[in-house]
């Protein structure tokens, strides 16, 4: 009787099921005795075998005696005639990779599947033996290799050459006499062959430069018809053109034609990777750019997303050095800031940023506007760090760039990217003065909302340089003093901080500062009150309007001028009299320890004629005070537990 059709729950349309959710190692190999089996069910075989393949790729690892045990039952398998089956023990094989002892078993049936009329054993068994023989077994089948670079069947072709570029890792001398072979094979028609064989090729001369240059200049004159060999074969063109870019006379770039030639060519790949090419020339001319700039301006309206994605991600690129010469695809990249794919339209975004002039700034900040909402915060950092390069490049047009950080500051965010807003922000007030005033306010707003410790410090600290160099520093202390009252620990002291530099900077604002810094010492934290004590003592507590001593402005709040180390030791060994300690005794170098010194501290004497090695710890001058009361004496030894 036929199940009823049961409706799923709307929360879970959206799972993929698994068909290996739930497997365990022991049940499949348990399964794999079917394999043992005198009638062969290849299908059954076939799902365990990709059970395990699947136990294999999830990194669960198989015992020395399990995995032997699963070959052995495997090569059982060489007698089913079933093609599917057969692919399905080559690959176990592969993932097995079987010892020496063990690959003995199986060279015979490999060896004699290598010289079937079925071109589907032979392509496969040879790129099993090649993955689990050794240098011994391989000059055996050397021969059957070489005619198989050769053969008419493009697969076989393609399996021989594959495993000579993995082979050229660990026997490269065997493949390099194959050199023949294979130069033969890149004449092959078969688009697959031809990409094989020239990378096989390249692999084998690539240490030496003359033979490289000598391979790509008779390749370039139109033997090569596969895209993807033609792809191959631009990228090593320009890696002779890099490395020939020293000894050629200025002007004179060797194979620019030809690149220039493969942008008309019918394969998009072809075009592409070669504007690429272009593009990341060294010292490349505006009029060498301009025939890659105009295929990349064709991709852009592609209806192919990897196309636009591919032009748009080179224009962003070639943006960075040549902003001028990516002008005229300007008009096309904004249609792109709408595109459904939000990498094409965050590039495209960027780009225009880049290559932007001063009377587009409003129009793209609206589009701009739109868009961050729909994109993730790593994306949208790429786009806070534009429009600053932006505004660096027209201060004129600071107003509407530091209103868009602002907007985008207030909404929801994680800590990267409110990171990036607020250094932005913190980089444009420092390189714009007329963005100060405006800035502080915006980042004094952020605080009043901020969820994350480190900026509100950050900020905090920022607004106490600045802050009392602006016209009206009196409107500041309303928000760092609101900080005392609705913050953590960490940002109250960082406010206390803050509220001594306004009192130490501007002597109008010292009696308002001295009532807050008061209220201060009644705060629960140490730090805070501790603080709070160190600026009234210091900017002189009775309230009085006098001007700071320009000494106590450099001990609050200038740079600490000796090492942390020595003024650590000096503070260890002063001992507390009339004199108070004095700064200027800390030495400011760091004595190096000598390294015979070195050498003889770690080589202490041990055993019984030993000096002791320092003072008693404090467990042994416990147990000496403990001992020392009658009522404990009895009780032995003091011990304690790890």
């Amino acid at each position: 009787m036929a199940q009823p059709l049961v409706k799923k729950d709307d929360d879970r349309d959206d799972e993929e099921y698994s068909p290996f959710l739930g497997i365990e190692k022991g049940a499949v190999l348990q399964e794999a005795r079917v394999f043992n089996d005198p009638q062969l069910d290849a299908r059954r075989c076939s799902q365990v075998i990709t059970k395990l393949l699947y136990l294999l790729n999830q990194g669960e690892t198989f015992t020395k005696v399990e995995a032997t045990e699963v070959f052995f039952s495997v090569t059982k398998l060489f007698q089913s005639r079933d093609i599917g089956l057969r692919r399905m023990v080559y690959l176990m094989i592969k993932e097995l990779s079987p010892s020496a002892d063990e690959v003995i078993i199986v060279t015979s049936s490999l060896m004699k599947d290598m010289n079937s009329k079925t071109d589907m054993y032979r392509a496969n068994a040879i790129r099993v033996l090649c993955r689990i023989t050794d240098g011994t077994l391989l000059t055996q089948i050397e021969r059957y290799l070489k005619q198989a670079i050769v053969d008419k069947n493009p697969v076989v072709a393609s399996a021989a050459l594959v495993s000579g570029i993995h082979l050229l890792q660990t026997n490269p001398e065997i493949v390099k006499r194959w050199s023949n072979e294979v130069q033969e094979a890149v004449q092959s028609r078969a688009a697959l062959v031809q990409f094989h064989a020239l990378a096989l090729l390249h692999q084998i001369r690539q240490n030496d430069r003359l033979a490289v240059s000598k391979l790509v200049t008779s390749l370039t004159r139109g033997t090569v018809r596969s895209p993807l060999a033609q792809c191959l074969l631009i990228r090593y063109t320009s890696q002779v053109i890099r490395e020939s870019a020293g000894s050629t006379q200025a002007g004179d770039r060797p194979f620019y034609d030809y690149l220039e030639g493969c942008l008309r060519h019918k394969a998009e790949m072809v075009i592409f990777e070669a504007a690429r090419a272009i593009t990341e020339l060294h010292g490349v001319t505006n009029r060498e750019l301009t025939p890659a700039i105009t295929v990349l301006q064709l991709f852009l309206s592609s209806s192919k997303p990897v196309l636009r994605f591919a032009a748009v991600r080179t224009l962003n690129k070639v943006a960075m050095t040549h902003p001028m010469a990516v002008t005229n695809c300007n008009i096309d990249m904004e249609s792109l800031i709408s595109d459904q794919n939000r990498s094409i339209a965050t590039l495209a975004i960027t780009t225009l940023l880049k290559t932007g002039n001063e009377s587009s700034v409003d129009r793209l900040m609206k589009q701009i506007t739109n868009f961050m909402s729909d994109i993730a915060d790593e994306f949208k950092i790429v786009v806070v760090e534009a429009i600053r390069s932006l505004c660096l490049k027209f201060p004129l047009k600071y107003r509407a760039l530091m209103n868009f950080l602002s907007n985008i500051l207030r909404e929801e965010g994680g800590f990267e990217y409110k990171k990036a807003i607020v250094d932005s922000i913190v980089i444009l007030i420092r390189d714009i003065p007329e963005a100060k005033e405006s800035g502080l306010l915006h980042l004094c707003e952020f605080i009043e909302d901020c969820e994350f410790t480190y900026l509100s410090t950050q900020i905090l600290h920022f607004l106490g340089i600045e802050g009392p160099r602006t016209s009206d520093p009196s409107k500041y202390i309303r928000y760092i003093y609101n900080r005392v009252h609705l913050e953590n620990a960490t940002v109250r002291a960082s406010a206390v901080s803050t509220l001594a530099k306004f009192g130490a900077m501007v002597d109008s604002l010292k009696p308002r500062v001295f009532i807050l810094l008061r209220r201060c010492l009644f705060d629960s934290d140490d730090e805070v009150r501790d603080r709070a004590t160190l600026y009234l003592s210091t900017l002189g507590g009775d309230g009085s309007v006098v001007e700071t001593d320009q000494d106590v402005k450099d001990f609050l709040f200038g740079s600490l001028d000796v090492p942390l180390v020595n003024l650590e030791t000096s503070l260890k060994t002063y001992e507390a009299s009339e004199e108070p300690f004095d700064i200027n005794s800390v030495p400011k170098e760091i004595k190096s320890q000598p390294l015979a010194e070195k050498k003889a501290q770690s080589k202490k004497p041990t055993g019984l004629g030993a000096p002791p090695s320092g003072p008693p710890s404090t467990v042994d001058a416990y147990e000496k005070m403990l001992s020392s009361i009658p009522e404990f004496s009895n009780f032995g030894k003091l011990f304690k537990v790890l």
